[in-house]
């Protein structure tokens, strides 16, 4: 299993009172993609820049699909790029992949991290739950970014390595960046609800 998945896995298996929005989701689940590459050597850093090496076939459809669309000619995208392009509905694609394994399912036809949405309890699950509960720092640190978990500097601490950590910090930047879009659209939409009652 890959770090994304696990994520994914332990993300829609939180209590309903303590669910992962879709879009920070999304952006910790294109963080975890830029990890395994990084891992796998499909991908190297140069400050925050994403060099892309040898394609390496993982044998996992979405990570594949995450090496395939690294730029592969100068300037090469930064982290916070990639992110949000990547990024953009992969919560959802995740959720589609798991169904077609077997893995979660949705009933009543809603998606995503609905009170409907059952996981299949499953060796996949088992082992997802298992890296969350020892702690594992990458794990950690971005289910952390994505709202679910210890303070994300703090879960970033006991890593090694500059280019994991790069990326990690820039999930937290990035998802920073996303409440704060909410908040504006929340403090505008209650303006224009003012104008009209006024």
């Amino acid at each position: 299993m890959t770090t994304a998945r696990d994520l994914a896995l332990v993300a829609l298996g939180m209590p309903s009172d303590r669910p992962v929005a879709q879009g920070d989701l999304s952006l910790a689940l294109a963080g975890a993609e830029a990890v395994d590459l990084l891992e796998n050597g499909a991908l190297s850093l140069d400050g925050d820049r994403m060099v892309p090496g040898p394609r390496v076939a993982t044998g996992d459809r979405l990570l594949d699909q995450a090496d395939a669309s690294l730029t592969r000619r100068q300037p090469y995208s930064t982290v916070d790029d990639w992110l949000w392009r990547r990024g953009s509905v992969l919560a959802a694609a995740y959720v589609d992949d798991l169904e077609r394994a077997g893995l979660v399912t949705h009933l009543r036809g809603l998606r995503l991290r609905s009170a409907r949405t059952v996981l299949a309890d499953s060796p996949a699950r088992r082992s997802a739950e298992e890296r969350r509960a020892s702690g594992e720092p990458v794990l950690a640190a971005l289910l952390a970014a994505a709202g679910n978990g210890a303070d994300p500097a703090e879960a970033r601490e006991s890593l090694i390595g500059d280019a994991v950590t790069t990326v990690l910090a820039a999930v937290g930047d990035a998802i920073t960046q996303l409440e704060a879009v909410r908040l504006r659209r929340d403090v505008e939409n209650a303006a224009f609800d003012n104008v009209w009652r006024a």
